[in-house]
């Protein structure tokens, strides 16, 4: 029984995406725009069992994602001050209007632990799966080409920040494959964050996860997140076969029920319990460093 506790493969990391380029306090008043309000909604995650804070950072006044490095320092000393065993992961994503250098200089100038690295470009809009409406950004394309890939890779690196590679479909899983072939531009072993259910991805069902993992490098870790309901579909397979779970406002503003979300911290203690059904063990702080093979142990302020 000690063994099968101490087994690092019964353990979940769990992650809340506290806001996201997209959600507004409009859809769930619960989405953090300043820096005390991300210092809050941090520590109430960590405290329900969250390891992980991934971050789009907000201009408190418009409520916009942005790239400005001041801003994005308060509300990482704020969450600091708070609750200061929380795993900082920060968006290269941002916003869809930020450049690559605005994308990158984050994760050069605070060195998290970890930081989203995406693997394709690709449609990224938000739709009525019922009527087949493309209701906001018809014309987005979420560019990450090879060159800004590469380049941020070796950015990561001499960072020392982990890249959680996200992985939005098939081709951005074949993309990560092919690069990996290059020695020494990813640290080993990879991490993935496998996104379900964005307009222009891959929607969520056992059989798509399924074959990502397939094509999963041997030693990889992975998580899961998804939009919408496929938030909670995807975590349960994933806690259910020995993956990990992201959840929080980025990604849905609901409960399974239906009803809003108090906040990220609610949807986390959903995955706690789910965690608990499946006989697995929450993981935090150095635990959950360690099981992603993270070098950085803190955030450079």
């Amino acid at each position: 029984m000690e063994e099968f506790e101490n087994n690092p493969e019964n353990k979940v990391v769990i992650s809340a995406a506290l806001a996201g380029a997209a959600t507004m306090k409009n859809q769930n008043e619960a989405v953090p725009y300043t820096a005390e309000e991300f210092g809050d909604e941090a520590k109430r995650c960590y405290d329900a069992g969250a390891a992980i804070v991934h971050l789009h950072i907000r201009d408190p006044e418009k409520g916009i994602p942005t790239p400005d490095l001041d801003l994005i320092r308060e509300a990482l000393e704020n969450i600091k001050s708070k609750a200061p065993d929380v795993i900082i992961n920060l968006s290269t994503a941002i916003s869809a209007v930020a450049t690559d250098r605005e994308r990158i200089k984050p994760v050069q100038t605070y060195k998290p632990p970890l930081a989203s690295l995406n693997t394709n470009s690709m449609n990224f809009s938000v739709g009525n799966w019922d009527t087949g409406e493309v209701v906001l950004g018809a014309r987005n394309i979420f560019a990450n080409d090879f060159g800004m890939i590469q380049n941020f890779a070796k950015k990561f690196k001499k960072a020392g920040t982990k890249p959680e590679l996200e992985v939005y479909d098939m081709g951005g899983m074949h993309n990560v494959l092919f690069l990996n072939k290059q020695k020494g531009l990813f640290e080993q072993p990879l991490h993935f964050q496998f996104v379900f259910g964005v307009l222009g991805g891959q929607p969520f069902s056992p059989r798509a996860l399924a074959s990502l993992l397939e094509l999963k490098p041997e030693g990889a870790t992975w998580s899961v997140c998804g939009v919408a309901k496929q938030q909670f579909q995807a975590g349960i397979s994933a806690a259910a076969i020995g993956g990990h779970v992201r959840v929080g406002l980025e990604d849905n503003i609901r409960m399974p029920n239906g009803d809003l979300a108090k906040g990220s911290w609610e949807q986390v203690e959903w995955a706690v319990k789910l965690a608990e059904v499946a006989g697995r063990e929450i993981a935090q702080g150095e635990e959950a460093l360690r099981i992603f093979n993270c070098k950085n142990k803190k955030i450079s302020l």
